[in-house]
């Protein structure tokens, strides 16, 4: 008897424990969870960069103005890879907003003839419209000095843009950044060298430090070309690092600098500056890093 009432004391727990386990209460008499069912799913977090901005807002230099696309020694916003409404160029812009938004929702504060210690004065500007997205195109008017010895030195490139880049912060916490590298100043010697109306333009003026004495192949020449052109690329390398300290800025990794504009993409006034044909490929190489999951390499 006694047997047979421990097991019949056993067996009733199992079958209590069964139906408390089944009706899913604790010893407080509240519903329990557990395992993953307990876990609440957490919301995916934000996305440091956002590849469809709502508004843009353009800074830097005579590229970005469209100069020399339509006529000479002109600019031609019209047709600016950043900001243009040109169907032929199809702009960062229009790309991203569509052509009513990018009518509405973008602005060019860049300037002709532009260098980097300018960039503040238009970050002030473009801050104002608060825009998600800022495009920054500038650093060739540095180097496009009356000399050698007249080009921006690199350390205030550097604290120029640094300047420019905690400014903006400052103001727009959370408003993207794209970079484009300084173009190869001379492989656009070397492309409009060879054409005889370029070269009278370039006697008015144009970035003398590369394209003074286009003909010119001696020593002292090719010393100045190489001397314009090392500094270019410490102005990319200042870009990249500079970038790289805020998680919300992407350098195109030198990918303007490394493109190899032909004489199509080349202005056909200087044969130095972009074409209508030029822009459009800054556009598109602007829109693949901007909409990128993660940033080009």
């Amino acid at each position: 008897m006694r047997i047979r009432r421990h097991r019949s004391r056993a067996v009733l727990a199992v079958v209590a424990a069964a139906v408390l386990g089944a009706a899913g209460c604790d010893s407080g008499g509240t519903h329990a969870k557990s395992g993953t069912a307990a876990t609440k799913a957490k919301p995916a977090p934000t996305p440091l960069w956002d590849r469809s901005p709502s508004s843009l807002a353009a800074v830097g230099d005579s590229i970005t103005r469209g100069f020399d696309a339509c006529s000479v020694l002109s600019d031609c916003p019209e047709v600016s890879w950043a900001t243009g409404s040109s169907a032929t160029v199809d702009s960062l812009a229009v790309r991203l907003l569509g052509k009513t938004g990018a009518a509405g929702r973008s602005w060019n504060y860049a300037e002709t003839g532009a260098r980097m210690a300018d960039l503040p004065a238009q970050i002030a500007q473009a801050v104002v419209r608060k825009p998600q997205l800022v495009t920054v195109m500038v650093g060739a008017n540095d180097a496009c000095a009356a000399s050698t010895s007249a080009m921006t030195s690199v350390a205030d490139f550097r604290a120029d843009f640094e300047t420019s880049l905690k400014s903006l912060r400052r103001s727009l916490p959370k408003t993207q950044v794209y970079v484009a590298s300084v173009p190869n100043l001379k492989r656009l010697w070397s492309q409009g060298r060879t054409n005889p109306m370029g070269k009278a333009v370039w006697k008015l003026g144009i970035c003398p430090s590369m394209l003074a004495d286009a003909d010119a192949l001696d020593s002292a020449a090719t010393e100045r070309r190489d001397t314009v052109q090392d500094r270019v690329e410490a102005y990319n390398k200042v870009l990249e690092q500079v970038c790289a300290t805020d998680k919300r800025c992407r350098f195109d990794g030198g990918a303007v600098y490394d493109y190899r504009f032909g004489t199509d993409q080349l202005s056909h006034w200087d044969w130095f500056h972009p074409s209508t044909d030029g822009q459009a490929q800054l556009a598109a190489i602007a829109y693949r890093h901007i909409t990128a999951r993660t940033p080009v390499t």
